[in-house]
């Protein structure tokens, strides 16, 4: 199994991401440029936290124009998983891989902090490890995370259990507090919060982000075994 991670410049949590496949699940990973295009066979990519391009204009908007996202955006239209983290979520609003816009959030600054989440959908390639309705607690660090989309949008990502993480109290002013979604087909991930920042615990990785990582990996397995 191979997990590819996107880098742009400005990235800042490729490492992290990196430990996740490589030190938490005991699989290969792989560095993928921005500017090139070869996915090189990956089963799943990853597009980290940080500031892509420095975050001109606005967060995520140059990224979505690299090379590498036309590839990662023909790999997640054939069903295959994507995972977004922060600025990746960022990146994938930009994309239109996903829905609605991060904006600034109402406190008008940097948010870094632990953070506790609902996990609300637990039929996802990514969540199944969790349990419904179980509270997390994951680690934030943004400006932009104030999820926003217009009222129909939030009506449909709601009726079609699109919410995947939920803030348990108001964090940076996203509309029902919303944390993460999916795209409709369920591969494509999106989350402001930092699981692969949260995987050690008492010597051990068995953080609360770890169940993610192993959902996407039993995910992969199940889809090679069927192949």
């Amino acid at each position: 199994m191979k997990f590819g991670i996107v880098v742009f410049p400005g990235s800042n949590c490729e490492r992290d991401s990196f430990d996740a496949a490589v030190r938490a699940l005991n699989e290969e990973a792989v560095y993928l440029w921005h500017q090139d295009t070869d996915l090189q066979g990956v089963d799943a990519v990853i597009l980290p936290g940080g500031f892509s391009y420095g975050d001109y204009l606005r967060s995520g908007a140059l990224a979505r124009f690299s090379p590498m996202l036309n590839s990662v955006r023909t790999f997640a239209e054939q069903g295959r998983p994507v995972l977004g983290i922060c600025n990746g979520f960022q990146v994938l609003t930009e994309s239109h891989l996903l829905p609605g816009a991060l904006t600034r959030n109402t406190s008008l600054q940097f948010l870094c902090r632990q953070v506790a989440l609902t996990v609300e959908n637990t039929k996802t390639l990514y969540t199944h490890q969790y349990t419904q309705g179980q509270t997390i607690t994951l680690p934030i660090a943004h400006a932009e995370g104030n999820y926003f989309a217009q009222p129909d949008t939030i009506k449909q990502l709601e009726d079609n259990h699109q919410v995947v993480f939920r803030y348990a109290e108001d964090v940076n002013g996203s509309i029902n507090r919303i944390a993460g979604i999916c795209n409709k087909a369920g591969n494509v991930l999106g989350m402001m919060p930092h699981p692969e920042r949260n995987l050690w615990k008492q010597t051990q990785w068995t953080g609360e982000g770890r169940p993610l990582f192993d959902s996407l990996y039993t995910s992969i397995l199940k889809t090679l075994a069927s192949v």
